[in-house]
């Protein structure tokens, strides 16, 4: 299951708090180090869902070019059938 980028962030923003909240070194260094690893992720799961979005116009670029090409060429072998009539 694929996380988003707003659930890590979340975790991060838990993350801090917690650490905010600690008493004890062991426990804020631990609660900082995961708010940084949340962090990561996060920032990891915006860029591969910029990427996914660039890739799907991308291909939908490509399947509309196909589309026209194959209209185009369609047209033509029409073009070609009613030129030379048969019969």
């Amino acid at each position: 299951m694929a996380q988003t980028y707003e659930f890590y962030c979340e975790r991060a923003d838990e993350a801090a708090a917690l650490a905010g909240k600690a008493t004890l070194d062991n426990v804020r260094d631990r609660e900082l180090r995961s708010e940084k690893t949340w962090r990561g992720l996060a920032e990891q799961a915006r860029k591969t869902a910029e990427e996914r979005v660039k890739a799907d116009l991308i291909r939908s670029d490509k399947r509309a070019a196909e589309a026209a090409d194959a209209a185009e060429a369609a047209e033509l072998a029409q073009a070609a059938l009613a030129a030379y009539p048969t019969g």
